[in-house]
């Protein structure tokens, strides 16, 4: 399943956002002057180094020119093709603030390294290495929760695990950050935290209150300034954990880091999914559209979104109909990739006043074209696994009125 809203920096095997451009080589360069150390290590540390560097989860590291040159040639062809750094957002609607695609200079300089040899350069122009702190992305946490040490045996298949842990808050706690870890992280498909409100009769693992999430490539929480999540006194963090063995019998404790905030905030994020639940997918079907819609009752702003589909997913568009008779598309992925669970973060909130309705348009392909499909010769329900499909669009994002926050109820219809 998947979300959210936030700000982040890292993504799984690719580069980590990077929100600042650098300059690379002037265009008249000769390939043979480009080095590592002057050139192509600065692109490295800000975009790539998140992800790539010991004990992250991308296949190589950069931080060194002894690291990066045996993987020169692929380095180039992936962001040729850009399918490094992944972006699959269509330019022509929005502008986002996590935006990972490289600049088209940033690329020639990639391609001018390794067609001029891939040569490491003087080490003296070697910039600092960027600084980590050691298994966690968002910084060292302000507090962790964990749930208890789960086996997860080498074949069969699990269904959704439930841990509720306390927190023990005695106050209200306000979140700016959260991450996801796991120590068998093989066999963790994704983690989503939903809040339990001990005043509220919901059920949190049904969705709603959710704090944070981690799935194939989505990023950890980071939130825009003066905004978080709110964490009432009392309150129960409710993981869901989504176990898929891969035939070695492994252990999993699942951690959330959280930071709060050191002074009061102005806006409470909620994230509500827009799904449908209703869909069948017929077999050997190669665009199957499912749609889903969501009014908003009030007036609110729009953080980020994020599509989720499974394996037959196609494409993803979200627009926005608005009170006056306007219509305004606010996301399309044209070519969605089930391994990559981006979230997108608008360069300035979304403003959506009272009456806009949200409509989410899915495609799926469920022929045998599509080279990931599990069994084209069968009709496709929503369902947990991956095997099945889930059709959200998630939104996050916060009352213009400053009113207090509201837990959001899962919305959609029947649909196809």
């Amino acid at each position: 399943m998947k979300k959210t809203m936030m700000i982040s920096a890292a993504a799984v095997f690719v580069a980590a956002i990077c929100l600042f451009t650098l300059p690379a080589i002037n265009a008249n360069s000769a390939a043979k002057d480009v080095t590592f150390t002057k050139d192509v290590a600065p692109i490295f540390f800000k975009n790539c180094a998140e992800c790539h560097r010991a004990g992250e989860v991308a296949p190589f590291s950069v931080m060194s020119y002894k690291d990066a040159r045996p993987w020169a040639k692929s380095i180039r062809e992936k962001v040729v093709s850009k399918e490094m750094p992944p972006w699959h957002a269509d330019p022509a609607h929005g502008q986002w603030l996590n935006d990972r695609r490289l600049t088209q200079q940033q690329i020639d300089t990639i391609i001018a390294w390794v067609d001029g040899g891939a040569k490491e350069g003087n080490p003296k122009e070697l910039p600092p290495a960027p600084k980590f702190t050691e298994g966690w992305a968002i910084g060292t946490p302000d507090e962790t929760f964990s749930i208890p040490e789960q086996p997860v045996p080498a074949e069969g298949v699990i269904k959704y695990q439930y841990f509720a842990v306390p927190t023990n808050f005695k106050e209200d706690r306000w979140v700016t950050a959260a991450e996801i870890r796991s120590t068998g992280r093989s066999a963790v498909h994704h983690v989503i935290v939903f809040v339990q409100d001990p005043n509220s009769g919901a059920s949190a693992n049904t969705g709603g209150n959710l704090l944070a999430g981690v799935a194939p490539g989505e990023q950890p929480t980071r939130f825009l300034p003066g905004m978080g999540k709110k964490i009432p006194a009392g309150a129960k963090l409710m993981f869901q954990m989504h176990y898929t063995p891969n035939g070695k019998a492994t252990t999993d404790v699942t951690t959330i880091g959280l930071k709060y905030a050191k002074e009061p905030l102005k806006h409470h994020i909620q994230t509500r999914p827009v799904l449908n639940t209703g869909f069948k997918i017929p077999a050997g079907e190669s665009s199957h559209e499912v749609k889903s819609f969501h009014t908003f009752k009030e007036d609110v702003r729009l953080t980020s979104l994020m599509p989720h589909m499974h394996l037959r997913g196609k494409d993803f568009e979200i627009k926005a109909h608005f009170p006056d008779g306007t219509t305004k598309v606010l996301l399309n992925v044209p070519r969605y990739d089930f391994n990559w669970q981006t979230y997108y973060v608008p360069k300035e909130p979304v403003a959506l006043p009272k009456g806009t309705k949200i409509e989410c348009t899915a495609h799926f392909d469920n022929s045998s074209a599509n080279k990931y499909n599990p069994d084209p010769s069968k009709e496709v329900r929503w369902g947990d696994q991956t095997w099945e499909e889930m059709m959200i669009g998630w939104l996050s994002y916060y009352q213009e009125t400053g009113a207090g926050p509201k837990p959001a109820a899962a919305t959609g219809n029947s649909g196809k």
